[in-house]
């Protein structure tokens, strides 16, 4: 994951590079010959077809840096990982690459040959840049991470920078990176370039330095320099150039480093020891490992106690399982960060909280100082406020006193007034009373008549029964008894409005005593109807006995020598049936006309009519059997 993260920095500025319009965008014909130059510098077998199918033409226009991740890794990363396990692969090529690419671009060198840098030396500074930068794009470097490597390269030369002209030069960067927060790679190299901070240092002697910070930080090389290593089989003396890394301890011929005379593998079960001075060698130590003991001797005791050290910490790395120190320097550095970061923040959250408390107490104060001047104004106003309510007690105590008299007064206003309600209430209750008494016998009078009316409409069925004329007399009848119960129903409406408006009771008591009056009137007057109705009725009767009697005597014809006879008639057109029918009938008449004279009937003209309408067709009747027996004869 570390490794992926280091060839992503580089491959970032190669494609920035590419990016010539700064859209983020880069196109696909550099993106095919990007990726196949990786290819070559990784000794990754080609794959034509993924790169074509992953960049055919049909696509719409550059690809950004998320479209060009997922080929980047499938295709590139994740395949670079087994080269690097093979040991095929050499990331300083791939690093010159990259640096090869975004240098075109980006880093000017002075054509006056005024610059502090060679190529080489900027790319190594690019490097030990991209190794120290965050893990965030656009790379920076922070400025801790520029102070440790500037302090690393002017150790290199013996030199020192004062924590004053450090923190000056550091302020003037910081302030021209002020928006991102750090410097940028070309920030670096520029500060480098201007030599500000190498106070005059020889060219070559700065390469150097740099050379030796590379190989110390991107190399892994822990230390360098010159040992006396005594031989396995010979067991002779030989100077030789060893290099310290944390796998293994190499040793060459000379300081080129083309011929590497051996390596000694560094593990968890190695050791360092320090030998006494024998065989006129000084400074002795000594690296066990599991097969052999490997016997060195140093120039001075300084040396030897630096070198001592480094293999110790080399060991230790390999015990810890970690590949490399300054990874893990690194990662120690950014976890102090964020730590003084974290407690930077708490502090000032903490100062925040003290401001906050200190603003919040003072604003108590003011509050307290506005509550106390609040208090004594409240005292001034309630005391103000006493006074008026004692004023106000006084003269409302004096008009209350006013108002009882009042009070007293029109108590006793009202309670004569209340004697005189009461005798007024106890009349009106006496009036009611005679009211209701008044209505109660209204009501025995009003079902004496409802009785009558009833017995009257048994007389007008039976008279159905005989005459069907009498049919719309009965009709008649019975509207005049609904007129009379609305009647009632309207003395019933008098009465509740006699009692919600007593005012007006005593009219409506006459008006119903008046109309109580004309019903006996018309009563009477319908009992001397029906009188007289009986009176025709009776005269009828006697009429019909006597044509009756007529009839008789004309309905023999006399013969020659025959008698008259006294008793009935033969007279063979009369009908027998049809007289007793109608004798029947006259004595039925003559009853009604007799119950008649002892039940009332309102409707005793109808009855008269009736009675006279009978009468005439009697006598037409008798007529017409006259005019028929006076043409018999003729006959």
């Amino acid at each position: 994951m570390a490794l992926r993260k280091e060839l992503l920095k580089s491959i970032w500025y190669a494609f920035t590079a590419l990016d010539v319009e700064k859209s983020g965008k880069v196109s696909k014909s550099q993106l095919k010959v990007l990726s196949h130059n990786l290819y070559t510098v990784l000794h990754i077998p080609h794959d034509p077809v993924a790169l074509e199918e992953h960049f055919r033409d049909d696509d719409d226009g550059p690809v950004s840096s998320q479209g060009y991740m997922p080929y980047l890794n499938k295709y590139i990363l994740d395949k670079a990982w087994w080269q690097v396990e093979e040991g095929a692969f050499v990331k300083e090529h791939f690093d010159e690459l990259c640096w090869t690419l975004t240098a075109k671009k980006n880093y000017q060198v002075d054509s006056n040959g005024n610059s502090m840098l060679s190529n080489q030396d900027a790319f190594r500074l690019w490097c030990l840049f991209n190794f120290l930068s965050e893990d965030k794009y656009p790379l920076i470097m922070v400025p801790d991470e520029v102070e440790y490597l500037l302090k690393k390269v002017l150790s290199s030369m013996s030199l020192e920078l004062g924590l004053g002209e450090l923190e000056e030069l550091l302020a003037q960067e910081a302030q021209a990176a002020q928006s991102s927060g750090g410097l940028s790679v070309w920030q670096f190299l520029e500060l480098f370039n201007s030599g500000r901070c190498l106070r005059g240092v020889a060219r070559d002697t700065l390469s150097m330095a740099i050379h030796e910070v590379y190989q110390e930080v991107i190399q892994d090389v822990l230390k360098q320099g010159y040992l006396w290593k005594r031989g396995h089989l010979r067991r002779n003396w030989a100077e030789r150039w060893f290099q310290l890394q944390p796998s293994c301890l190499c040793y060459f011929g000379s300081e080129e480093c083309k011929e590497k005379r051996g390596v000694i593998p560094l593990d968890a079960q190695c050791c360092v020891e320090v030998l006494p001075d024998r065989e006129g060698k000084r400074c002795m130590f000594c690296v066990k490992t599991a097969s052999r003991t490997y016997e060195m001797s140093a120039s001075d005791t300084r040396q030897r106690q630096e070198w001592t050290a480094a293999i110790q910490t080399a060991i230790r790395l390999q015990a810890e399982g970690k590949t490399s120190l300054h990874k893990d320097l690194k990662q120690k550095r950014r976890e102090q960060r964020e730590q003084r970061e974290r407690r930077r923040a708490a502090k000032e959250e903490e100062m925040l909280r003290l401001q906050q408390l200190q603003e919040e107490k003072e604003r108590k104060l003011q509050e307290l100082e506005l509550l106390q001047e609040a208090q004594r104004q409240a005292e001034r106003l309630m005391q103000e406020e006493e006074e008026r309510r004692r004023n106000q007690h006084r003269e409302l105590q004096q008009a209350l006193e006013v108002q009882l008299r009042e009070a007293e007064q029109a108590r006793a206003s009202m309670q004569a007034e209340m004697e005189l309600k009461k005798e007024e209430a106890a009349r009106q209750q006496q009036r009611i009373k005679e009211l209701e008494e008044m209505q109660q016998r209204l009501q025995e009078a009003l079902q004496l008549e409802v009785k009558a009316r009833q017995d009257e409409e048994a007389v007008r069925l039976a008279q159905t029964r005989l005459l069907e004329e009498e049919e719309e007399k009965l009709k008649q009848l019975l509207q005049l008894k609904e007129e009379q119960e609305r009647y009632i129903e309207r003395a019933q409406q008098e009465k509740q409005e006699l009692q919600q408006e007593m005012a007006l009771q005593s009219r409506s008591l006459q008006q119903a005593q008046q109309q109580l009056e004309e019903v006996r009137q018309n009563r009477q007057r319908a009992d001397e109807d029906v009188e007289a109705a009986q009176q025709k009725l009776r005269q009828a009767s006697t009429n019909v006995k006597h044509w009756n009697v007529q009839m008789n005597r004309l309905m023999h014809p006399i013969k020659p020598g025959d008698k008259r006879p006294t008793t009935s008639s033969s007279f063979t057109g009369f009908q027998a049936p049809l007289l007793a029918r109608r004798d029947s009938s006259l004595k039925r008449l003559t009853r009604w006309g007799s119950r008649d004279n002892k039940t009332p009937s309102p409707s005793s003209s109808d009855q008269q009519k009736s009675l006279n309408g009978e009468e005439d067709a009697s006598s037409s009747a008798s007529a017409s059997e006259e005019d028929k027996l006076d043409l018999a004869p003729e006959n």
